[in-house]
């Protein structure tokens, strides 16, 4: 493993070599492996911006600033910082970075209604990605596959490798077990920032709805649906996810 790292060190840059070390690493403090792993999210946030273009909505961007600061004081470990932004999107989706970035776009805000508790559980849902390291899995594991392609040789950072591998690749699902994993831990987050648990299930049943209307494919969903576990185990999760 301390092999593989090295090696894709040398070829992805010296930020991301330097990140990936203290994380592995036994003698850095989880000070210093939440700061290399905010500085990988910071290259591919950067990325992000560029590819998807920021929100041009003032409301929504308002809206979910408001309910992102408000879940973020939840968070028990304080030396994790979020940063949640609107970008442009033709279809609903949200997704993580590492280092806490995390982006939603505004066809996603229109199906929930605007409703600040349902939003809270979509956002506290890919904050719990972050949390439960899930984003950073994705970029130490996947990120290997680009660079033995020498898709980003002689590049740096990893905004290189996201121009390579395009916003859609990160913002895909995760296996099914980590989805439920963030819906439990992201109704937790949700309780605790006094959101009511049961907007998260309205969500999910809206969403299930839209999909028996056949409208699923006409508002983007068809992938959402495609990738993500069936809704009734997510509400069963939801719903038996401890309270805080």
């Amino acid at each position: 493993m301390a092999g593989w790292l090295r090696n894709l060190g040398r070829m992805a840059g010296p930020k991301v070599r330097k990140g990936k070390w203290l994380l592995q690493s036994m003698t850095g403090s989880r000070e210093d492996e939440l700061r290399a792993e905010h500085d990988v999210g910071r290259d591919m946030a950067a990325e992000v911006r560029r590819q998807m273009g920021p929100g041009d909505d003032p409301e929504a961007t308002r809206l979910v600033e408001a309910v992102s600061k408000r879940l973020a004081r939840c968070v028990t470990e304080k030396g994790r910082t979020f940063q949640v932004e609107v970008v442009q999107g033709q279809t609903p989706n949200a997704f993580a970075l590492p280092g806490g970035f995390v982006f939603v776009t505004r066809p996603l805000i229109e199906v929930c209604e605007r409703r600040e508790a349902e939003l809270a559980f979509v956002i506290a849902h890919e904050m719990a990605h972050i949390m439960r390291g899930h984003a950073l899995d994705r970029v130490l594991s996947d990120s290997a596959t680009s660079v033995a392609s020498r898709a980003i040789a002689g590049r740096t950072g990893l905004g290189a490798w996201l121009k390579h591998v395009g916003v859609r690749y990160v913002a895909g699902a995760y296996s099914r077990d980590r989805e439920l994993a963030a819906d439990a831990l992201g109704a937790r987050l949700a309780d605790a920032a006094g959101y009511d648990r049961e907007a998260a299930v309205r969500l999910l049943a809206r969403l299930d709805r839209l999909r028996a209307q056949g409208l699923a494919d006409a508002l983007g969903l068809g992938e959402y649906f495609a990738s993500h576990p069936p809704t009734e185990e997510r509400v069963r999760e939801v719903r038996k996810a401890p309270p805080v």
